[in-house]
């Protein structure tokens, strides 16, 4: 649904652009100025949705160590870099059938499968599951899930019918769960619920474990389980502090303009690294992050996590 909705809205708007211009073209004004500004005809609404994001990340800010503080150089960075990334993510959501697709099976693989966020599918994986593939990781599955507004608890039973024909194609007794945003909590919700016999890892991508308060600004189930302190959410962490049933890692930006306050995403007794300057999707472009999430993929059947950690990381 996610992708069809944004493909007619991408349709909409390019065919409102052109018949905008053929009216000015027809009215005297020169083509090339159209041509020229059809990029930033593009590019405009996704500005203006990373610029309130970012000034409500501004209000909503987790306190920050003073080495993490931004200077100018690196607050442009962060923000062209999450416009970079929502930019380029309409386009692989609209169109993920035609670039996202199963690999081949491979009996014998530890297969590793890529649960994205809230009101997204697949295609947001484009990047890192290209940069992951190029660096040697084989086996890489994704998940899609809905409708849109549906209950987390519904996800993590697709997520389960996912993961197990994974297992199924591969062979692989277990796989490893890579998510981002609200995947991560589809994911722990999985595991809650039918146990680590299928999960062998798990690691999350700017996931709001404590929920994010921007989720009051939106409606529907999922958004209302990821609101801070209600009850669904506490429940799910419940046990928080405990060791988790397989290895949970937590990669997360203090930057991050969408989880709010940005240390919602560290959770107790599991690896929390904390990066700095990345917003949260840009999240999925980064090849440093891709690669830090690369090493925590290669010690998924030898470590055994049980304490905190963090990690400053630019």
């Amino acid at each position: 649904m996610t992708s069809f909705v944004l493909f007619i809205l991408l349709i909409a708007g390019g065919a409102s652009y052109v018949s905008w211009a053929k009216h000015a073209v027809a009215a005297g004004a020169h083509a090339w100025w159209f041509v020229v500004a059809a990029p930033i005809a593009y590019l405009a609404p996704v500005v203006l949705i990373a610029s309130i994001s970012f000034a409500l990340s501004w209000i909503w800010r987790s306190p920050r160590p003073a080495s993490a503080r931004l200077d100018l150089a690196g607050c442009v960075r962060l923000f062209v870099g999450e416009v970079r990334a929502v930019a380029a993510s309409w386009l692989l959501i609209a169109f993920h059938r035609f670039v996202i697709r199963d690999p081949a099976p491979q009996p014998g693989a530890h297969p590793l499968l890529l649960v994205h966020g809230v009101l997204v599918n697949d295609g947001v994986w484009f990047t890192v599951r290209r940069r992951l593939a190029r660096a040697g990781v084989a086996g890489i599955y994704t998940a899609n899930y809905g409708p849109p507004y549906e209950s987390i608890d519904h996800f993590a039973r697709q997520l389960r019918a996912r993961i197990d024909e994974v297992c199924s194609k591969t062979g692989a007794a277990r796989v490893t769960l890579l998510c981002h945003s609200m995947g991560g909590l589809v994911a722990r919700t999985c595991l809650r619920d039918t146990g680590s016999a299928r999960i062998e890892r798990i690691v999350t991508l700017g996931t709001p474990h404590h929920g994010s308060v921007l989720a009051w600004m939106y409606f529907g189930r999922c958004l209302a389980q990821m609101r801070p302190g209600n009850t669904w959410l506490s429940a799910l962490n419940r046990d928080e502090g405990d060791i988790a049933p397989v290895p949970i890692v937590s990669i997360w930006s203090r930057h991050d303009n969408l989880v709010l306050p940005q240390t919602s995403s560290e959770l107790g007794g599991v690896e929390n690294i904390a990066l700095i300057g990345i917003g949260h999707n840009a999240l999925l472009g980064d090849a440093g992050v891709v690669a830090r999430v690369q090493r925590a993929l290669g010690n998924s059947s030898t470590q055994d996590i049980s304490g905190d950690a963090s990690t400053e990381l630019r």
